[in-house]
């Protein structure tokens, strides 16, 4: 009797060109690729029962919880943290397993002091981000953070240091890197597909335009003063609390971080300038803020250069850009447009296009540069707990990534064009001493540095 071995290969062979066929038409990812992918998931060492460890979710919000209820397939939830006891409680239940509830935290200062939490989710505003990864890398854990990674330029700096000190495994939230779509776009880009890549078109939200609002009583349960914490103290009117902090500029940076810390990340990894960044920035706020409303730009462009001459345009969706190519619509898609001599490819989540499908069909040759591979963010982080190997958003890429985003921010702030030097992380140039004071921020105290030494 036959050997069933190569009727099995085949049976699931068929099931995955079948499989792929549909990929392909619903996404445009070729099948060429998607062989790839397979390979690659064939290879990968899932955990065992044995390796699972004891993490801890801080900042328990939709996004923490999702992002916990990912983690909570490769490790066991031992502890929550919130300063709103709903949120905390509301955690708690949800990762309650075989009648063990985690414990509930209100200073994650505390939670840190367990030897049984080797990671954490970081699932704070935006604002807390550095304060709980830098505690959290100092007391031998490692950390799935929500991105953008930090507030402020310096924080980037300050954290990267520590987490190369320490010697600890950093995952930034940027899960577009895992997504086989957004790898193929920056493969083909890095190999030349398009030509020399000349300009990136980064669409992003346009930001909510509302306000003034009025001040409301704290709900019971919130402690306010900590959520604001190193942000100036400000009265709670439910539209800077939980879900709408990022509108808010001593919590956030709006759009242009949130959505901004996910596509500038891809513009740059095809780019090949992920531990790098732009050398000239030049960024316009397009609508007027209102007075006493949300303190982010809603309207926005940022033009910026690279040292290898390429440029990119940051724009809210409403506005057109001068070479938006993308199906020849009156608005620029949400996504990241790379434009050569030879075409172009855009990308956004679900999809991929190019400006002649040969571009996307064309297999790659074996000697291709071929990216990081990960077609599970969550799942890569813990594998990288295991293996000590570098997670495929590290530390370092997040920084660069929400740097951009700063340096945009900080245009339009200050109404001028910056240039920027990414070797040194300052500001060049005649209002050079003028935009380095925009690299950090007044912290209030007591929650400054000093709250987590």
């Amino acid at each position: 009797m036959p050997s069933m071995k190569p009727q099995v290969f085949q049976i699931n062979r068929r099931r995955f060109l079948k499989s792929a066929a549909a990929i392909t038409a619903a996404t445009g990812v070729p099948g060429w690729f998607l062989e790839i992918e397979e390979a690659h998931a064939a290879q990968s060492k899932p955990l065992g029962p044995n390796d699972r460890p004891g993490i801890a979710l801080v900042g328990c919000g939709s996004q923490g919880r999702g992002d916990s209820r990912g983690a909570a397939r490769f490790a066991d939830v031992l502890a929550v943290c919130d300063v709103d006891d709903s949120h905390a409680e509301a955690a708690a239940k949800q990762f309650a397993k075989g009648g063990t509830v985690p414990q509930k935290y209100n200073d994650f200062r505390k939670l840190m002091e367990r030897e049984d939490i080797h990671g954490i989710i970081n699932g704070t505003p935006d604002h807390w981000h550095t304060f709980v990864n830098l505690l959290a890398v100092k007391t031998g854990k490692d950390v799935y953070t929500e991105k953008p990674l930090t507030l402020t330029i310096d924080e980037g700096k300050h954290l990267v240091k520590s987490v190369r000190d320490n010697k600890r495994i950093v995952q930034v939230g940027s899960q577009q890197r895992s997504d086989r779509n957004f790898r193929l776009a920056c493969e083909l880009v890095r190999n030349g597909r398009l030509g020399k890549l000349q300009h990136m078109i980064v669409g992003l939200p346009t930001g909510p335009d509302e306000g003034p609002f009025p001040e409301k009583p704290v709900p019971a349960g919130l402690n306010w003063d900590y959520y604001v914490g190193q942000a100036p103290l400000t009265p709670y009117k439910v539209t800077n609390c939980h879900g709408n902090f990022r509108w808010w500029y001593g919590f956030s940076g709006g759009q242009m971080t949130d959505w901004g810390a996910h596509h500038n990340d891809i513009a740059q990894w095809g780019n090949g300038t992920e531990r790098s960044g732009p050398v000239e920035i030049d960024g316009k706020s397009l609508k007027e803020l209102i007075s006493g409303g949300y303190e982010t730009a809603s309207k926005y462009r940022v033009d910026c250069k690279y040292s290898n001459g390429v440029t990119m345009t940051i724009v809210d969706e409403s506005t057109v850009t001068d070479r938006n190519v993308v199906g020849g619509g009156k608005t620029t898609p949400n996504g990241v447009q790379f434009i050569g001599p030879d075409g172009w490819i855009f990308v956004a989540r679900g999809k991929i296009q190019a400006s002649n499908e040969e571009l996307l069909r064309k297999p790659l040759p074996e000697s291709a540069i071929r990216l990081y591979n990960s077609s599970n963010h969550m799942g890569n982080f813990f594998e990288s707990m295991r293996s000590r190997k570098e997670p495929i958003c590290d530390v370092e890429i997040g920084h660069r990534s929400i740097a951009v985003a700063h340096l945009g921010v900080i245009s339009i702030r200050m109404k001028q064009p910056v240039k920027w030097n990414p070797e040194e992380e300052e500001f060049a140039g005649e209002n050079a001493k003028e935009a380095n004071k925009w690299l950090a921020r007044e912290q209030r105290k007591p929650y400054d540095y000093s709250f987590i030494a």
